[in-house]
C-alpha cells in the first residue's frame, strides 16, 4: 500500500507537468492486481466515478400513502369483543397485476390487442413491486409488519401475490397502499432494435463488442446508465392493478385453515404448469414467451446486444435470445424472484431452530426418541479411486432413493394408523354417547 502510494503521488506529479504517464499507470494498475490479490477488495482510490443519483420525489401521477409514527412491536392492534374477549385479528391480502387486454376464462379475446409486451415487463418486475409494497406497509401500518406469501400464476400467466399479514389495518387503507406502490426501472431505453438476425454484435478480446458494420465498439453498461439525465424517464413502471382482496383472519378459525392450504397450495407447482393445458391456454403462453424472449431481464442479460449496448460483465458467446436465466425459461413465465416470501420475524425462529423442530416431528413420528446427535460419531476421509467398498454412483443414488421411500412408506404408515385410532375413538365416543 505505502509502495502503491508512493508511485500515485509520481503520477500526479507527472501529471501536473504534462509528462507521460503510460509506464506510471501500467505499474499502478500492476500494483492494484497484487493488492487485490493479497485480499482487499475494491479499489484503494475508492470510488472512481460520480455517483449517479436519481430524484427521490414520488411520481405525480401516483398517490401519497399515509403514515403512522413507528412503534418497535411485530404484533397488531387487539380489540374487544362484547363477550370480554381479546381478539388480535389478522389479514389475507391479495395482489394482482393490471389488465392488458379482455380475456376469457384466461385466454385473451383478441391476442392481436393484447399487451404482451407489458406484461412480460411487468412478471421480470413484480418482485420489486413487492418490496415496494411491503415497505410502504410497514410504514403505513406503524409496526415491523411481519408476512408470510407466495406467488402464483393466474389463468391469463400474470403472477400475483397472495400475503398473510400478522395484524390489521383497515381495508381502505390497504387499497390506497397498493394504489400509492410502484416500482421504477431506471435501465437504458430497450424499444429501439439495433442489431437482429445475422447481423449482430462481434466480440474483440481488448474492446468488447463491436458494430459488425462500422467497427464501432458498443457503449458498456455503465457508459449507457451515464447517457441517462436527470430529465430522463425509466424504461418501465410497474404497479398493482385495481382489484385488491383483503380479508380478516382469526386464529384458530376454518379461514385461517383456508388461507393457509391456499398459501401452501402453489408451493410444490410450477409457474409454468399452465402450459400444460388447453391449446389456447399453450398458444397464449407461447406468445407470453415469444415477448420475453428478447425482453432484458437483467444488467447482465445478452439481450442488450439487440438494442446495442454491451451488457454488464460482457463475455465471449453472448447473443440476443439465448439468456440462460430463469425468468425466460418456459417454466417460470418471465417471474425470476422467490416463490416463498417470509419475513425475518414471522416464526421468531432460526433456520437451525426449524431443522430441529422437523426432526423432532419426524422422531416422534416413527416413534423414536429425540436424542441429541454427537457431531464427532463419523470420520470423514476421502475414498481413494478404485476403492472397492465404494459402488459406483448410480448403485449409490438408487440406494438413497429406495432409502427416502422406505422411510416416506413407513411415515405414511404411522399417520393412516393414527388416523385410525382417531376414527376409532371417535366412534367410541358416539356409542357411549
Amino acid at each position: 500500500m505505502e509502495f502503491r502510494a508512493d508511485y500515485q503521488a509520481q503520477r500526479e506529479t507527472a501529471e501536473k507537468a504534462g509528462d507521460d504517464t503510460t509506464e506510471l499507470d501500467a505499474i499502478i494498475t500492476g500494483l492494484d492486481e497484487e493488492i487485490n490479490a493479497a485480499g482487499m477488495r475494491g479499489n484503494v482510490l475508492g470510488r472512481t466515478t460520480a455517483k449517479r443519483s436519481r430524484s427521490t420525489k414520488r411520481r405525480q401521477d401516483a398517490p401519497n400513502p399515509p403514515k403512522r409514527k413507528m412503534i418497535h412491536t411485530t404484533l397488531g392492534r387487539t380489540f374487544h369483543g362484547t363477550d370480554g374477549k381479546v381478539y388480535r385479528p389478522s389479514l389475507f391480502v391479495t395482489l394482482t397485476l393490471p389488465s392488458y387486454g379482455k380475456v376469457r376464462d384466461g385466454i385473451p379475446v383478441d391476442p392481436d390487442t393484447y399487451d404482451y409486451a407489458r406484461a412480460a415487463r411487468d412478471a421480470l418486475h413484480f418482485s420489486k413491486l413487492v418490496d415496494r409494497f411491503v415497505q410502504n406497509l410497514r410504514r403505513v401500518a406503524g409496526y415491523d409488519v411481519q408476512y408470510f406469501a407466495s406467488v402464483e400464476p393466474q389463468k391469463r400467466l400474470a403472477p400475483h401475490l397472495h400475503m398473510a399479514i400478522r395484524g390489521t389495518l383497515p381495508r381502505a387503507e390497504i387499497k390506497q397502499i397498493a394504489a400509492a406502490t410502484y416500482h421504477q426501472v431506471w435501465w437504458p431505453q430497450a424499444d429501439e432494435v439495433r442489431f437482429d438476425g445475422d447481423h449482430l454484435p462481434v466480440w474483440d478480446e481488448e474492446a468488447g463488442y463491436l458494430d459488425p458494420i462500422t467497427g464501432e465498439v458498443l457503449p458498456t453498461w455503465d457508459q449507457a446508465l451515464d447517457t441517462l439525465d436527470e430529465e430522463a424517464e425509466p424504461l418501465h413502471v410497474i404497479r398493482f392493478g385495481e382489484q385488491v382482496d383483503v380479508q380478516g383472519v382469526l386464529a384458530g378459525t376454518p379461514d385461517a385453515d383456508q388461507c393457509i392450504r391456499y398459501l401452501s397450495k402453489y408451493l410444490t407447482k410450477s409457474l409454468g404448469d399452465a402450459l400444460d393445458a388447453g391449446q389456447a391456454q399453450q398458444q397464449h403462453a407461447a406468445r407470453m414467451l415469444d415477448a420475453l424472449r428478447y425482453e432484458p431481464c437483467s444488467p447482465a442479460c445478452p439481450n442488450w446486444l439487440r438494442y446495442g449496448i454491451q451488457p454488464k460483465g460482457a463475455k465471449p458467446g453472448m447473443a440476443p435470445g439465448r439468456c440462460r436465466s430463469k425468468a425466460h425459461k418456459p417454466e417460470h413465465l418471465g417471474y425470476a424472484g422467490r416463490r416463498v416470501l417470509v419475513s425475518r420475524k414471522w416464526s421468531n425462529k432460526t433456520l437451525a431452530e426449524h431443522k430441529q423442530d422437523r426432526r423432532t416431528w419426524v422422531l416422534e413420528a416413527l416413534g423414536q426418541t429425540d436424542q441429541p446427535t454427537d457431531p464427532h460419531r463419523y470420520m470423514w476421509k476421502p475414498a481413494p479411486a478404485g476403492d472397492a467398498n465404494v459402488p459406483p454412483l448410480a448403485v449409490r443414488l438408487l440406494r438413497t432413493v429406495h432409502e427416502r421411500q422406505r422411510w416416506r412408506a413407513h411415515l405414511r404408515d404411522l399417520e393412516a394408523r393414527a388416523a385410525g385410532q382417531d376414527l376409532s375413538a371417535t366412534e367410541s365416543t358416539g356409542r357411549a354417547a
